[in-house]
């Protein structure tokens, strides 16, 4: 048998495997066993009750962290004409029409969240092959196709993340970094649990939001007690 990595067995003086903890219990843990360079990020994954192979019972929205996600957001908007000129005030990083898409085209992607305008879209669904696969490309339910490309560009800049179900019924999201405050960690959590509690479908039946866990990038997964977040 395979002996347990110095981390792992760290890892198991500080939490028990099945408890469940609050978030502050867990936010002090994931600090407490923080041993790399870098500066995690942490994540919430949550398993849900619906039936993924229905399109009615997707869940997917998007919300605005309270405190952002710590790392700059690269930012390039689709557009033409007037919405040109409220991109660049809202301090886009990237704005253009048919020459962006051009330049997408050839291969670059040096940016994080994609915003364009209806009028554009036509062009831009040209790229959906490449924009797709990375979470890249434009959508009304994302906010990120909208005439109202200034608001877009600085929810994007101040921290907005979109969550979406996979196939398995789960989401994926972060929210944030260990070396935010305890109460910064906290209030984003807080912030993405109410967002996914609203996003319950009409169709759901049962328990909605079964499971939450609470993970750092090279921490460990730890079980949310979530009852006082209102779980539907």
């Amino acid at each position: 048998m395979k002996k347990a990595s110095k981390r792992v067995e760290e890892f198991k003086k500080l939490f028990e495997k099945d408890k469940m903890y609050t978030m502050e219990e867990i936010v002090f843990i994931l600090k407490k066993s923080h041993k790399v360079k870098f500066d995690e990020s942490v994540d919430l994954a949550f398993h849900l009750g619906v039936d993924a192979k229905h399109s009615d019972q997707m869940v997917r929205g998007n919300v605005v962290l309270p405190h952002g996600i710590g790392r700059d957001v690269r930012v390039a908007v689709f557009c033409k004409g007037e919405e040109s000129n409220a991109a660049k005030e809202a301090k886009a990083d990237y704005v253009g029409g048919q020459e962006l898409i051009d330049k997408v085209n050839t291969g670059w992607l040096e940016f994080d969240v994609a915003i364009a305008t209806p009028e554009i879209m036509r062009d831009l669904a040209k790229l959906g092959k490449v924009l797709g696969p990375r979470g890249l490309m434009p959508s009304p339910r994302a906010g990120t196709v909208t005439k109202d490309v200034g608001k877009a560009v600085k929810e994007a800049k101040a921290g907005k993340v979109e969550f979406k179900m996979d196939k398995l019924a789960g989401i994926h999201v972060s929210i944030g970094k260990l070396s935010f405050a305890d109460e910064a960690i906290i209030e984003n959590a807080k912030t993405v649990i109410d967002a996914v509690n609203k996003a319950k479908p009409q169709t759901a039946k049962g328990q909605y939001i079964k499971d939450i866990y609470v993970t750092s990038t090279m921490g460990p997964g730890l079980r949310l007690e979530a009852s006082g977040y209102n779980i539907k």
